[in-house]
């Protein structure tokens, strides 16, 4: 399945609890998108999210159904996590 990096901007600081992500991934669940792993900027108004999903338009329908942003949306070809020394 493809990989994708998002970028979302958001207008205040990003504050999830648990009952937002596990709402956030059943919607992206019947998109077929999988969200992998996210980092978030220091002033939590923005994201870098991993994800597996079917095409780009797959993950905007998730973004719009859960009503989050979904600025920037790049494939990447493969992850490659650094090897410890």
């Amino acid at each position: 399945m493809p990989l994708y990096v998002i970028e979302r901007k958001f207008a205040d600081r990003l504050e999830l609890t648990g009952d937002d992500v596990r709402a956030i991934d059943a919607i992206n669940g019947e998109e077929g998108v999988d969200w992998l792993f996210s980092f978030i900027s220091a002033d939590k108004l923005r994201t870098y999210c991993l994800y597996e999903a079917p095409t780009p338009d797959a993950i905007f329908e998730a973004a719009r159904k859960a009503d989050i942003p979904a600025d920037k949306i790049v494939e990447v070809n493969r992850f490659e996590p650094a090897q410890l020394r």
